[in-house]
């Protein structure tokens, strides 16, 4: 049978989590359950054991008590008045937060509440082993509901008391289970596509943290624009980071190369020029023409070195939200340009991956010194 991969994909890129959008009054027939977890349990599992089991409620007694339960363990953090303080603020978590509440309020309602257990326990050590073995069934399931006009959102705060969701649902001592889904049809099936990092910017290459922005072939080559990315989780506010991502001489507190930096002219923002100066124990000491081609405060800043059209090298700083926090991404990219480094490549072209995976090892330590020192700084 020939699998048509556009509607694999679009089940697949737009598979949300619903909860506003769950229709509490259209009945769900336990047949399109049982077929949905038919081909959940296609998904594989560890030694292929048969370990999964799932529980369907639709008792509306039962219901009853797992979402007072959801909302007791809720309750902690998500209030009407939460809800209420973020109402227009633009907080990147307003409305997910609303949408949350609105499901603690109604979960109970739900036509069906589905939750796939597994036989054993978890041993807590972190490594791989339990839960590797019912998560991607779990999401298979989501998909199959997907593909038959249904929703569902992934809830975990409501199974947070071990020993009542035991007790409510019947689950014996030695099952763990593992995730609460809420089923229903959905309002309308029109759901998008989320934004999300492009696969080039969070796939890294051999090595953790080595970027290309093209290919890559077998091995390091100047010409695929191998590159370095670095992240740090920082609390703090962006306001309170952007001074720090955004001063040109950050780095020079923290990396062992950069040796300082000059703006040339009184110009800042985008197109504004700047001279770095640099050091190295195998190179010496070299100055760099830098232009800021990316200026968006407070979240993003970056520069261009030498040509601005085809430069040596782009870095850039980017901050996004990750949860109370700021997550900052530094990066780095070679090329297309020249450089030092495509000039010590054509001096030895025969010792190009080499000159490469020296060069980006380097800019990799001294780019995590750079981000460790923000952070500390801006959480201070």
């Amino acid at each position: 049978m020939e699998i048509d991969s556009r509607h694999v994909d679009e089940t697949l890129a737009t598979t949300r989590a619903v909860r506003r959008r769950l229709d509490l009054e259209r009945p769900v027939d336990n047949q399109l359950l049982l077929d949905c977890i038919d081909l959940a349990e296609q998904a594989p599992t560890g030694g292929n054991l048969g370990s999964r089991r799932w529980i369907i409620v639709r008792d509306q007694a039962v219901k009853d008590q797992i979402g007072k339960l959801y909302q007791e363990q809720m309750s902690q953090f998500l209030t009407p008045a939460t809800v209420e303080r973020l109402r227009g603020t633009g907080h990147p978590q307003e409305r997910v937060l609303s949408s949350s509440l609105h499901l603690v309020e109604h979960l109970a309602e739900v036509p069906a509440i589905v939750i796939p257990t597994i036989i054993g326990r978890h041993d807590g050590s972190g490594r791989p082993g339990l839960f590797d073995s019912v998560i991607q069934a779990a999401w298979s399931f989501c998909l199959a509901l997907r593909a038959r006009g249904l929703g569902t959102t992934w809830v975990t705060a409501a199974l947070q008391d071990e020993a009542r969701t035991k007790e409510i649902l019947g689950i014996p001592e030695d099952m763990t289970e593992i995730v609460l889904l809420p089923v229903a049809w959905t309002k309308g099936t029109d759901f998008r596509r989320a934004p999300r990092h492009p696969a080039r910017e969070i796939t890294y290459f051999d090595r953790f943290g080595t970027t290309f922005e093209h290919g890559p072939g077998d091995q390091l080559r100047f010409e695929d624009g191998p590159g370095v990315l670095v992240e740090i989780d920082i609390d703090a506010r962006p306001a309170v980071l952007w001074p720090l991502i955004s001063d040109i001489e950050i780095a020079t507190r923290f990396s062992t190369e950069s040796q300082g930096a000059d703006w040339v002219g009184d110009e800042r923002g985008l197109g504004a020029r700047f001279t770095g100066h640099n050091a190295h124990d195998a190179v010496g000491t070299w100055d760099l023409p830098c232009t800021v081609d990316t200026y968006d405060e407070p979240t993003s800043f970056g520069w261009r070195t030498a040509d601005p059209d085809r430069p040596g090298a782009r870095w850039r700083f980017d901050l996004e939200p990750a949860g109370t926090r700021q997550r900052l991404r530094f990066s780095y990219t070679m090329g297309p340009g020249s450089s030092g480094t495509s000039a010590a490549i054509e001096a030895r072209p025969e010792k190009e991956t080499r000159i490469l995976r020296r060069r980006l090892d380097d800019v990799q330590v001294n780019m995590q010194r750079t981000v460790e020192g923000i952070k500390a700084l801006a959480e201070s």
